[in-house]
């Protein structure tokens, strides 16, 4: 994950970018756009998917709620509809204690 952070941002990221950048299926991408609707992608003539930078934060968002907290879609869709803002504000607390975890752990490796 830490890579991805110095690479440039990119203004769109194709399905097959996002779904690598989750370790899922293109198939689950598309079934979760169709279920929640804070994603809309951009598409492109051919009919493509464009991923914007706000789509993948949604996904980070509903991969937190669904994948790593176990809720069911129905629970993550209502997480989000009645506490949108309060579900991100403890998914980046969640994040940002996991990179302190990190660090410390690497700190107590460096040590012993």
């Amino acid at each position: 994950m830490e890579q991805q952070e110095n690479k440039p941002l990119k203004v769109y990221y194709s399905i097959g970018e996002v779904a690598d950048m989750f370790g899922v299926n293109t198939s689950l991408i598309r079934f979760w756009e169709k279920e929640f609707n804070v994603i809309k992608p951009h598409k492109n003539k051919k009919g493509n998917r464009q991923f914007t930078k706000a789509d993948i934060d949604n996904f980070h968002l509903i991969f937190h709620l669904v994948k790593e907290k176990g809720m069911t879609l129905k629970g993550a869709q209502m997480k989000l509809r009645e506490n949108k803002a309060e579900t991100e504000i403890n998914f980046e607390v969640v994040k940002r204690l996991k990179v302190i975890k990190e660090e410390l752990l690497s700190i107590k490796d460096q040590l012993s």
